[in-house]
């Protein structure tokens, strides 16, 4: 990633195209699925038409706030605001849940699949499981930029105000077609054109965001011991972003009794969407199907 400067006056809010995707069906289980900080909900949508698909899963995935806003708007977003957003999001999906009579699983890529942790820690009795694909806690990929080290120090200084990361090969994928689509895509775009930020990202990332950022984290480590329900863990082995070691962190302090790991060998961070999408898609329905039983108790993680 190599680093921009400029100084973004306030913009107007823009009327997206979409809050998301919903996928409704009748069958046993509701999944809501967060996408990561900067994202969109398509880059889950082919887990989530799987998920449609094959298993016949209502698939909630909701767009969080100020994703698809000009970039000033998502620079001043702040993490109790992101975290509010998902709330909002489990609360619709938990109604859903109800109505059908179904068990809720949550499930986050990257950044959003600390959210789910942060939902399963405050929500035990509500959700059969949850799902962390790439998890991020540490910024410790093989392709993170040395200066990402600073950003504790600039976090205390104007500096964040100015400064954005412009994303660059190889974008989270291993998968040379995509990642080529992705780098046309992003080419002209510049600072103050993220003209087609609500359907593919952003092609900057602003350093305030980051900052901000790591207060979610820091609470999310905090709460690990409280999510108590079920966790699956997908993670790359060589992630250009987040290390396996986010998925082992996790492994090893939540209060969960059984926890489940997968690590992949052909992809890079974007899982969902790498060549390895189908495995993530069928693990994730795997873990879904063997916790959506009558009698199944959210705390314990068994059949009573």
């Amino acid at each position: 990633m190599s680093v921009e400067w400029a100084w973004l006056r306030h913009e107007q809010p823009v009327e997206v195209a979409d809050s998301g995707i919903v996928l409704d069906a009748s069958g046993p289980a509701v999944v809501l699925l967060l996408h990561g900080l900067t994202g969109t909900p398509t880059e889950l949508g082919y887990i989530g038409y799987h998920l449609q698909y094959r298993a016949g899963y209502t698939v909630i995935i909701p767009r969080l706030v100020n994703h698809g806003q000009p970039l000033s708007i998502l620079a001043r977003t702040t993490w109790t605001q992101l975290y509010d957003s998902a709330r909002l999001a489990f609360f619709d999906a938990r109604q859903v849940a109800r109505d059908k009579g179904v068990p809720l699983f949550v499930g986050g890529l990257s950044l959003g699949a600390a959210l789910a942790l942060l939902l399963a820690s405050e929500f035990p009795e509500d959700l059969a499981g949850v799902a962390c694909l790439s998890p991020t806690l540490f910024y410790d990929g093989w392709n993170v930029p040395w200066l990402h080290r600073l950003i504790p120090l600039v976090d205390y200084t104007p500096l964040k105000y100015f400064a954005y990361f412009r994303e660059e090969e190889p974008f989270g994928l291993k998968d040379a077609g995509l990642r080529e689509a992705v780098a046309t895509r992003y080419a002209g775009t510049s600072l103050r054109d993220p003209a087609s930020a609500a359907g593919y990202g952003y092609a900057h990332f602003p350093v305030r965001l980051f900052c901000e950022m790591r207060h979610l984290i820091a609470r999310c480590k905090r709460r690990l011991p409280q999510v108590t329900c079920p966790v699956l863990l997908i993670q790359a082995r060589d992630d250009d972003m987040t290390s396996p070691r986010n998925s082992q962190y996790i492994y090893d302090r939540v209060g969960s009794v059984r926890r489940d790991l997968l690590l992949l060998e052909n992809s890079y961070h974007l899982v969902t969407a790498d060549l390895e999408r189908a495995t993530v898609a069928r693990h994730l329905q795997r873990f879904c199907a063997s916790l959506a039983v009558p009698g199944w108790s959210a705390v314990a993680g068994e059949v009573v």
